[in-house]
């Protein structure tokens, strides 16, 4: 079965990983850490035969959000105050079991960071099934 592991981020970490951090920045050996530590993740799952697809999304600053607001669509060009945390990237899974998809998910919160930054509080990934079918929809 197909999961989805579901990177979370907000403008400040996408700041953060550009130098521009309020406090705590990227140092350009943190990037070099987090780029070997993502790429040893990939390339294990590719090796075990589990990885589909990974993608990184840009910051919430270049997104647009689109409502309906009486029947027409508004656009509404982002960050958006009302909302922390967005979809950063996700990394789609093919692999055995929800609990393996959740071990393989678990691994990112070895993640380097620069030091002072409390991942204990802020860190987080989300693990869902992919439907195959509108009959998987529970």
């Amino acid at each position: 079965m197909k999961y989805m592991i579901m990177m979370v981020g907000s403008q400040r970490d996408f700041d953060m990983l550009a130098g521009k951090g309020d406090g705590v920045a990227f140092k350009p050996e943190d990037l070099e850490a987090l780029h070997a530590f993502m790429t040893k993740w990939n390339n294990d799952l590719v090796e075990s035969g589990e990885f589909v697809d990974a993608q990184g999304l840009t910051a919430p600053v270049h997104a647009r959000r689109i409502r309906l607001r009486d029947g027409v669509p508004v656009v509404t060009d982002g960050p958006y105050a009302e909302t922390q945390e967005v979809l950063a990237g996700y990394t789609i899974v093919d692999c055995a079991s929800f609990d393996r998809a959740t071990e393989i998910a678990a691994k990112l919160a070895d993640t380097p960071h620069p030091e002072g930054l409390d991942l204990g509080r802020e860190w987080y990934v989300d693990v869902r099934p992919c439907v195959g079918s509108m009959d998987e929809l529970e």
